[in-house]
């Protein structure tokens, strides 16, 4: 991996380039979060509008997410070898594309067009989540977890704003003699393209490049010192049980959430509700994914990793069984189902993120957390996919039960992790 950076920046504080980089990555983070709700919250409905069957509404989620899967490994491969400002870059421009081959594929009707536009579109999925790690690169150990929350929270204002926008973008594209449902890809396209400018004009010093070459220089003046990312005694030695369990954690969050969101707007469509009900719920879910993040990574920096993991299983549960049993026309108590699915979710992923960091040493970790975002992303395109086929089977409060009781999944593996450590 190459370790050098600029000459006019290499001998930045380490503290002053972080807040650099987080102002970028923050400023980046508001637009692709308005590109990430776009396919949350019209892509099964456009899907069954185009291939005509709800036990294939969730195809198209599957496919984004699988999409996802080799955005990850691309990414992570090309942020480790040049750093992470082309890498993430690289990702934003991807699923700037995949939005404008949604769009044309709406256009002209062609569904199989439409399929392969969102494998393409699932790599600003990837890359937002890719994003989070970036924000950790240059933070001490004891800050990571509120490092990792901030880049997160920063996507809260596109991804609340950007559901709400869902009627209004598509009036625009049906005045543009566009279907409906593409609307909001004309907004996702515009929201990639320009978190790909800012990634690629202003994230200098690269955060990653900048943290390895603090490293060679820091373990060549100390070769008995920790790493440069000061990576706490606790983790010392249990690298890869750490990668497993922080997998682990974000795997099957990932599941369960992508499972029950990608089926609520189709199940509340089904009880009458239109695009702005469903946009509305979708927001509030959104907000609860990235909001709470400050809270979040204070909670995980104080209480530990392994804590808050096991909160996230508990709260998810809890949001499975409102979710089954929210009446067809209450559009709140499917906002607080989906709000309690954004906030398990958050709890997860930001508790995961920091085990997986803390886990693995800086030469390798681009390259692992794209690997761990892959089983992720996998793990998503398995619920998005299981979800319209269980709801056609057997409708959405099974699909909802289920993924609740799947979340339990978690408490055995944080048992067994802190009888271990």
């Amino acid at each position: 991996m190459k370790t050098t950076v600029p000459g006019t920046l290499e001998d930045l504080p380490r503290l002053q380039a972080q807040r650099r980089v987080m102002i970028v990555l923050v400023a980046a983070q508001v637009l692709s979060g308005a590109g990430l709700a776009a396919g949350v919250t019209v892509g099964a409905l456009l899907a069954q509008d185009m291939l005509g069957s709800t036990s294939l509404a969730g195809l198209v989620s599957a496919l984004s997410i699988a999409g996802s899967a080799l955005a990850a490994v691309t990414v992570g491969r090309i942020s480790e070898r040049y750093g992470r400002r082309p890498g993430l870059a690289a990702g934003y421009l991807a699923g700037a594309l995949g939005s404008a081959g949604i769009v044309v594929a709406a256009m002209v009707g062609n569904p199989i067009l439409l399929l392969a536009a969102m494998f393409v579109y699932g790599a600003g999925t990837a890359t937002n989540l890719q994003a989070r790690y970036a924000g950790a690169d240059l933070a001490p150990a004891a800050r990571r977890a509120g490092a990792v929350s901030t880049v997160l929270v920063a996507t809260t204002l596109g991804g609340v704003l950007g559901p709400n926008l869902a009627a209004p973008t598509g009036d625009l594209a049906h005045a543009l003699g566009i279907p409906y449902l593409a609307g909001p890809f004309l907004l996702a396209g515009a929201a990639y393209t320009m978190a790909t400018v800012v990634l690629a004009g202003w994230l200098r010093p690269d955060p990653l490049l900048l943290a390895n070459a603090l490293d060679a220089e820091r373990a060549a003046s100390h070769p008995q010192a920790d790493d440069a990312g000061g990576r706490p005694p606790t983790a010392a030695g249990g690298r890869r049980p750490g990668v497993l369990v922080g997998a682990l954690v974000m795997v099957v969050t990932q599941s369960v959430m992508v499972a029950i969101m990608t089926m609520t707007p189709v199940h509340m469509q089904d009880h009458g509700h239109g695009a702005a009900a469903s946009g509305l719920v979708i927001a509030v879910h959104i907000g609860a994914m990235y909001l709470p993040s400050p809270l979040t990574g204070w909670l995980v920096d104080r209480f530990g990793r392994l804590r808050i993991a096991a909160a996230s299983a508990l709260v998810l549960t809890a949001a499975g069984i409102v979710a089954a049993n929210a009446p067809g026309g209450s559009v709140a108590l499917f906002a607080v189902a989906l709000a309690l699915l954004g906030l398990g979710w958050n709890f997860g992923l930001v508790a995961g993120t920091t085990i997986i960091t803390d886990a693995v040493p800086l030469a390798t970790r681009a390259r692992t957390q794209g690997l761990v975002d892959v089983s992720i992303a996998i793990a998503g395109a398995t619920g998005g996919m299981a979800s319209g086929l269980v709801v056609a089977a057997s409708g959405f409060p099974l699909l909802a039960v289920g993924g609740g009781i799947l979340a339990l999944a978690i408490i055995p593996a944080v048992v067994a992790a802190t009888r271990t450590r």
